[in-house]
C-alpha cells in the first residue's frame, strides 16, 4: 500500500489501524515512521481511528480507497466521491461491481480472491496495481467523468433524505407502521 501510494504521486490521507496482534517481526518489516517522514507534505498518516465521514466530506478529498463495506460505500456516495475498490470478504465483491460497473464511479484495484482482513497477505496487490488505480481515479478525462457522476449521486442521496424524499418518506412510513402495530 505504502509503495503504491508513493508511486502514484498523489496527495493522500492513509488511516492505519494499529493492531495488537502483530508480532514485532511484522512491525519491523517496514517502518511507518520512515515512510511518514519521506511523504511529509504529500501524505498524512493517521494511526488508529479517524472520523471517516468528516474526512470524506472535506472539499480537498478527491477519492476514497475502500474495501467496499456497505457503510463505507454509502458514505462515499453521500460525499460525492469516486472510489478505488479493494474488496476482501463477503458482499464486498458485489458492492464493488455496483460501484465500478453499474454506477461507474470507481476503479477496481484487481483483487479476485475472497479473504479476511487478517489473511490479506494472501491477496497480492502490487504497487503498480495501486498506482494505476489511484491515478485512473484522480487524473484525466475518465477521472473527471467519474467525479461528475459521483457528485450527481451525492445530490440524489441528499434529495432522498430531505423531507419528502424517498428515504425520508420510507423511514417515516416504517415508524408509523411500528406505532400502529406495537402496543
Amino acid at each position: 500500500m505504502a509503495m503504491g501510494l508513493e508511486a502514484s504521486g498523489q496527495h493522500f490521507i492513509w488511516v492505519v489501524r494499529e493492531e495488537g496482534h502483530k508480532s514485532s517481526e511484522e512491525k519491523d518489516e517496514w517502518c511507518l515512521e520512515e515512510f511518514e517522514k519521506k511523504m511529509e507534505g504529500k501524505g498524512l498518516i493517521i494511526r488508529g481511528w479517524a472520523p471517516q465521514t468528516v474526512i470524506l466530506d472535506h472539499e480537498a478529498v478527491g477519492g476514497f480507497m475502500t474495501h467496499c463495506g456497505w457503510n463505507s460505500t454509502l458514505e462515499s456516495v453521500a460525499a460525492g466521491l469516486p472510489m478505488v475498490t479493494w474488496p476482501l470478504p463477503a458482499e464486498q465483491f458485489y458492492n464493488e461491481k455496483l460501484v465500478t460497473d453499474v454506477l461507474k464511479i470507481g476503479v477496481a484495484i484487481g483483487t479476485q480472491e475472497w479473504s479476511r482482513w487478517f489473511e490479506a497477505k494472501k491477496t497480492i496487490v502490487k504497487r503498480e496495481d495501486i498506482k494505476k488505480a489511484v491515478n485512473q481515479l484522480m487524473v484525466g478525462e475518465e477521472a473527471e467523468e467519474m467525479r461528475n457522476r459521483a457528485k450527481s449521486f451525492k445530490e440524489m442521496a441528499k434529495r432522498a433524505t430531505e423531507e419528502g424524499g424517498s428515504s425520508n418518506s420510507d423511514l417515516n412510513a416504517l415508524l408509523e407502521e411500528l406505532k400502529l402495530n406495537c402496543p
